[in-house]
């Protein structure tokens, strides 16, 4: 009998090495991995001099549905998403018109989310002083994990967790079996900084990163460590800047048994401060970009595996709120959801680590329902690239609803040639650049 779709002769990468095979695809889950298919699929696509990834997991992208899709949609977003390789995002809480504080504000983000998505999704609930009962119907419906700042936020509606907060809701997020990921940076220390450049009238790059220390991040990913070994609760410490931050959670791993992981961003990788000097606003985020050096040591680490997720921290607001001298007071973010693959690969970057950082890791990570790598019975979420392009990127290439990218004008490694979700294809390249296939179809991923 034959398969409903056969890729044949591509590179097929995962976690434990890179073979050249055959992926049969029958209801949406690969059904067969061999050297050679000998049955013939009703569809067949030809991946020979093709590399074939997992479909990215972006575990860290700001979609705002419902109530700020003027910022970024999810139509638009996995869009992009789709465009540079991915199949699934999780969408953090707080840029939503409501946060996605409890149960109702869940409903409405789902609502918003389903018939809008190219890809499928999952969702994490907030952890804030306002919603602690609140958590157990969040875990209910379906959320993947909590997300808490260690630092105002930037929305009103989303308030930073102090101490006490944080250990009662990790103490809640244990018992619930969910990871809480930390926005990691002392809020203290962060607010007199940032008080004092005001005082003092500066505001260009250079008063931005010097109030926004390393000493603010170590801090409070140390607390953070600290707490969840009292807890027993699980961690993910989110886009981690430097390798001091990698190397304190990783100590905690192995020399005091935490449940911690951590995320880094692409832009960390591969940007420093001096490009925020000369690019600007494109490339303000928090915690802000670092020195050349801490880039080196932050991109080794990764290189040694110390790293348990890449992810965009896809976050863009519309151009006038990056439209201003106040390096202090505008909006933070950077948008990256279309280039995460092909920036580590640029960065040459180990390609079973890729689909380690992108995919399984992720997947494993946040127990999302058959996602994660090229296995028989997980979902037939595939990405063909062509490794022996490159390019340099433009604006008219760019899918999200701003197109905003600092790397536009930087040559990229990698053409994403076709990208299939659970064995349908939602985009390919096209003349003129990525082109969606059909009509939105992502479904909300549930916790495994």
């Amino acid at each position: 009998m034959g398969h409903d779709l056969i890729v044949r002769g591509g590179d097929v990468v995962r976690a434990d090495g890179v073979q050249r095979l055959d992926i049969a695809v029958d209801d949406g889950l690969v059904s067969e991995l061999s050297p050679t298919i000998s049955t013939s699929g009703e569809t067949e696509i030809d991946a020979h001099e093709l590399t074939v990834f997992a479909g990215v997991i972006d575990s860290h992208v700001h979609f705002n549905d419902p109530g700020r899709a003027g910022w970024e949609g999810a139509q638009t977003g996995s869009a992009a998403l789709a465009a540079g390789g991915g199949t699934c995002f999780v969408d953090m809480p707080l840029n939503s018109s409501p946060p996605t504080l409890d149960g109702p504000a869940f409903d409405a983000k789902l609502a918003a989310l389903q018939g809008r998505s190219y890809t499928d999704f999952a969702l994490y609930g907030g952890l804030t002083p306002d919603n602690l009962e609140h958590l157990e119907e969040l875990a209910e419906r379906g959320v993947v994990g909590f997300k808490a700042f260690l630092c105002p936020s930037g929305i009103d509606e989303f308030p930073y967790a102090d101490d006490g907060t944080l250990l009662r809701g990790m103490e809640q997020a244990a018992k619930l079996g969910l990871p809480v990921l930390l926005h990691a940076e002392n809020a203290d220390i962060t607010n007199q900084f940032i008080d004092l450049a005001k005082r003092h009238k500066q505001t260009d790059a250079r008063a931005f990163l010097a109030s926004r220390p390393v000493i603010a991040e170590q801090e409070a990913i140390s607390r953070a460590l600290l707490f969840a070994e009292e807890t027993g609760c699980a961690i993910h410490v989110v886009h981690v800047s430097t390798a001091r931050g990698v190397q304190l959670i990783r100590r905690a791993v192995t020399e005091r048994s935490v449940d911690a992981s951590c995320e880094t961003c692409p832009h960390y990788l591969t940007f420093n401060e001096d490009d925020l000097k000369a690019i600007g606003l494109r490339l303000k985020c928090a915690p802000p970009l670092r020195s050349e050096a801490e880039r080196r040591a932050l991109l080794n680490e990764l290189h040694g595996g110390q790293i348990d997720t890449v992810g965009s921290d896809h976050s863009p607001c519309p151009s006038d709120l990056k439209d201003t001298d106040d390096m202090l007071t505008a909006w933070g973010g950077v948008p990256g959801v279309q280039t995460t693959l092909r920036a580590l690969l640029t960065l040459d970057v180990d390609h079973q680590r890729i689909a380690s950082l992108l995919a399984e890791s992720p997947a494993d990570r946040f127990r999302l329902r058959n996602k994660g790598g090229i296995r028989i019975g997980r979902d037939a979420d595939l990405t063909l690239v062509d490794l022996a392009s490159s390019s340099t990127l433009t604006r008219e290439e760019l899918r999200d609803r701003h197109r905003l990218s600092p790397y536009v004008g930087r040559p990229l490694r990698g053409t994403v040639k076709q990208v299939l979700l659970r064995g349908e294809t939602i985009c390919r390249a096209g003349p003129n650049g990525p082109e969606l296939v059909g009509e939105p179809r992502g479904r909300l991923v549930r916790p495994a």
